[in-house]
């Protein structure tokens, strides 16, 4: 099987083309996970000092993303934001990754004047224009780095929350529902940072609640 093209500037080529000044790429992580935020990065990239091997997080070692993590926040403007498990909780997780990639556009230094955002829906209240770029991460730079940055940022928030709460295994897991994490939630209970909305954690506060009554 042939290696998977790596992703290249061809979408930021054409918007800035199309007289954009200032593009982004967006994406965002932790909308599977049972426990912690949900993370999103923008990025603009400046095109004479882009990481070389600058890839979609998920074909990257955690070594190699550690590696351009830090070279992207050397060489680009980045803004990070989250979802908290409470507006997660409130809104649904599709609208709070929605709100959290909102929040890192806003974020940004420089006003984005167009976004390339990862998947195939734009976000009701981004504060510029923007398009959907279907697997993103493995096609367009900025979302690549996006996509390491809001990675990145997010297991070392798992990292550090599993030093608070052990037993989940969320420095390994980052949250998501292995089997250690479902059988962890059986044996220890729900910390203050699972979802509640999310189905297996629904159904043990729910039996929970009926043992109770």
């Amino acid at each position: 099987m042939a290696p998977r093209p790596a992703p290249d500037f061809t979408f930021e080529s054409a918007s800035l083309a199309r007289g954009f000044s200032v593009v982004v790429g967006v994406d965002e992580v932790g909308r599977g996970p049972l426990a912690g935020p949900v993370t999103a990065a923008a990025v603009r990239l400046d095109p004479a000092r882009i990481p070389p091997g600058l890839n979609d997080s998920k074909a990257l070692t955690a070594a190699r993303r550690d590696v351009l993590f830090a070279a992207i926040m050397d060489m680009a403007e980045v803004s990070v934001a989250h979802a908290s498990v409470e507006e997660i909780d409130e809104l649904n997780i599709l609208r709070a990754s929605h709100l959290a990639m909102e929040r890192a556009v806003t974020g940004l230094v420089t006003n984005a004047d167009h976004a390339l955002i990862d998947g195939n829906m734009i976000p009701r209240a981004l504060s510029c224009s923007a398009e959907a770029v279907v697997k993103g991460d493995a096609r367009c730079l900025s979302i690549a780095a996006a996509s390491i940055i809001a990675k990145v940022t997010r297991d070392r928030i798992m990292v550090d929350l599993a030093q608070q709460h052990p037993g989940y295994g969320w420095d390994v897991n980052a949250g998501y529902p292995t089997p250690a994490h479902l059988r962890a939630l059986l044996d220890f209970g729900i910390t203050p940072h699972h979802r509640r909305s999310f189905k297996p954690v629904h159904n043990i506060l729910y039996q929970a609640y009926s043992i109770s009554d």
